[in-house]
């Protein structure tokens, strides 16, 4: 507690005393009146696009595309300087890690690390918030953040959709996670790099890899305990994934239908009399069993075949049945047929458990269908469609028998077995029917399904080639996209429709402030009065300001910008006092790290405001704190561990 309030003691005198002869500092030493007048109309464009933000019109990306036309009007930037955003290799960064994400996403690999940890968590929020923070921080402390925060994304709604928590509650602590990454290692991000190099360029040893991580440690688990509080401050958009969840599942399907116990599989022995026969030439239907789809290894894979025709049977062969006549009469069947009834595994029945192959779907009988008035089999819909009718709701009841001889009427409802793509082609072509509901399971098919492992290799390339420093991170991303591609994982319609663009055109058009801010000498008079207003201050109160300028400064630059400007005035104030300089590069580590205050402070946070359903004064009220700690913690944190 003594700590606690000496470092707000600390904080409160440093804000009073400095805070002012900053600002008049900062216009004191204003260059000439021509240069000037650049300057108001740099910093009247920037604190309009502010005002747009918090006021959160027009949308963000429009404010990006606004700034990108105002600005070649100052006379600062070229119109050329304005766009060059769109050729920076980080935008191009980003841009692929959202397709190396998809790639994820479209294997299962996502869903699987998603599920993982929601049984860690037993799918409690707190559990959740605490996992997820710890993965992100963990993962983007030897890969990019930007990339985490791009690969989670898909998980975290994953997460959310199975549970029912609101993305708002778990986006914003992810990103706060994936910025907190930063803090971790030597190479978690560019920054530190920058600093580490002024060091060594000023003849010092530098920091050691892991000379950063027990603050990156304190600050992350303070980050852990302040999000379990400020989450209560986020918006809620639970009711939109609950809309999702109220989608009908196959459980759901299966108990409205009343159709437990008639999933059926079984295996086709050495001396069956259904070796070299083909399915026409069965009589199934007529004891009211239909043949969904025909199980065959293949080498070491498993394939689901339909039930075509033409299609002959092989020894070992498993056919997965629907079937209504009782489990004696199945005995019967095998026997007759030289089939061996396999047990389902764990109680469940094969539509839960293959459900990337086969599916359900519930559909209505309009009044112009060419159906109504006939059966099942005399509409040819096994025919035209490739599906199995295995229910029909009519009235206030299901109907489970002699489904294929029953009559059909208009606003029958009929459930539909069989293949994914045959579900979509019949809604596709068919005019006969109309949906009504597609259940859950559809929305987690994999396009991709199997080749998670062929992902996660590609992703392993990917960030050890980032990490060894053998190839440019943009150059190793585009590489990982591009065997993506090869091996099928995503293909290019899907890769441009992973990207969020509204993310890239808000960072492209907020990117010339940078240029236009140094041109004018903006960003130099803030550290000349840095450098004036607390060259002689106590050590503590030097860190807390360089800490609190490369704050302000990350908010209209880069994170790595800003580094490149004040680690030299960092190293510069450690000798004008004749202090080490190591407790002032860190001050200057962290705070560029420390970029909570606004969506636009870091793309990391500017990925999550859409999925967030994010405003811009969600980040003020969550970041502006939450920063503040940051500082209060690095005051008095990094004395102890690096002495002046």
């Amino acid at each position: 507690m003594f700590l606690i309030m000496s470092a707000l003691a600390v904080s409160l005198q440093f804000l009073r005393l400095h805070f002012g002869l900053l600002i008049l500092g900062f216009f004191q030493n204003l260059p000439d009146s021509g240069f000037n007048l650049k300057l108001i109309w740099v910093l009247a464009l920037l604190a309009t696009a502010i005002a747009m933000f918090i006021k959160n019109k027009p949308r963000m990306d429009a404010v990006g595309m606004i700034m990108i036309a105002a600005l070649p009007f100052t006379g600062i930037i070229t119109v050329e300087e304005t766009l060059v955003g769109f050729s920076d290799p980080n935008i191009v960064l980003i841009a692929v890690l959202f397709v190396l994400g998809e790639g994820l996403v479209r294997t299962g690999v996502a869903r699987d690390l998603g599920d993982w940890i929601n049984v860690k968590a037993g799918g409690n929020e707190t559990k959740l918030l605490v996992l997820l923070m710890v993965a992100v921080a963990g993962l983007g402390s030897v890969m990019s953040s930007t990339a985490i925060v791009a690969i989670f994304i898909p998980v975290v709604f994953r997460i959310c959709n199975n549970t029912g928590i609101s993305p708002s509650h778990l986006m914003m602590p992810m990103s706060f996670a994936a910025l907190i990454s930063g803090m971790m290692t030597l190479i978690s991000t560019a920054p530190n790099l920058v600093v580490n190099s002024e060091l060594m360029r000023q003849g010092e040893g530098g920091f050691d890899f892991f000379t950063i991580t027990p603050f990156g440690l304190a600050i992350l688990i303070m980050g852990v305990l302040y999000m379990l509080v400020a989450r209560k401050w986020l918006p809620d958009n639970s009711d939109l994934t609950g809309k999702k969840r109220r989608k009908p599942t196959f459980k759901d399907l299966i108990s409205k239908y009343n159709l437990e116990k008639r999933e059926y599989r079984v295996k086709i022995l050495e001396d069956s009399p259904l070796l070299g026969l083909q399915i026409n030439e069965l009589d199934f239907g007529k004891n009211g069993i239909n043949l969904l789809a025909v199980e065959r290894k293949e080498g070491s894979k498993t394939v689901f075949n339909r039930p075509t025709k033409q299609m002959d049977f092989k020894t070992g062969d498993i056919m997965l049945l629907d079937s209504g006549t009782s489990e004696v009469k199945i005995n019967e069947l095998a026997l007759k047929y030289g089939v061996e009834p396999i047990k389902l595994s764990g109680g469940k029945g094969y539509l839960t458990s293959i459900s990337q192959e086969l599916g359900m779907t519930e559909a209505i009988l309009p009044a112009e269908s060419s159906w109504v008035g006939k059966s099942v089999i005399n509409a040819r819909i096994r025919t035209d469609t490739g599906l199995t009718v295995i229910g029909i709701w009519r009235g206030d009841r299901p109907i489970t028998e002699d489904l294929l001889d029953i009559e059909l009427k208009v606003g029958d409802t009929i459930l539909f077995a069989g293949f994914w793509d045959d579900i979509k082609r019949m809604f596709q072509d068919s005019d006969d029917i109309i949906l009504l509901n597609m259940p859950t399971e559809f929305e987690e098919v994999l396009p991709a399904a199997g080749k998670g492992t062929h992902a996660l290799i590609i992703l392993g390339l990917v960030v050890g080639l980032m990490v060894t420093g053998l190839l440019p991170n943009v150059h190793a991303v585009i590489l990982g996209c591009l065997l993506m591609g090869v091996f099928g994982i995503v293909d290019m319609n899907s890769a441009y429709n992973s990207i969020s663009w509204k993310s890239l055109v808000l960072i492209v058009g907020m990117m010339p402030f940078s240029i236009a801010l140094q041109r004018t000498g903006g960003v130099e008079m803030a550290s000349d009065a840095l450098l004036v207003l607390v060259g002689d201050s106590a050590p503590r109160v030097a860190i807390g300001a360089l800490f609190f300028i490369t704050a302000i400064l990350g908010l209209f630059i880069s994170n790595t910008a800003t580094a490149v400007l004040m680690a030299p005035i960092a190293v510069a104030m450690a000798y004008e006092l004749g202090l080490s300089p190591y407790p002032f590069a860190m001050a200057v580590i962290l705070a560029a790290s420390s970029a909570f205050m606004t969506p636009v402070s870091s793309p990391v946070n500017t990925l999550v405001v859409a999925p967030g359903n994010y405003k811009f004064g969600d980040f003020i009220k969550v970041g502006v704190p939450f920063t503040v700690m940051v500082m209060i913690l690095a005051i008095f944190l990094i004395p102890l561990i690096l002495p002046f």
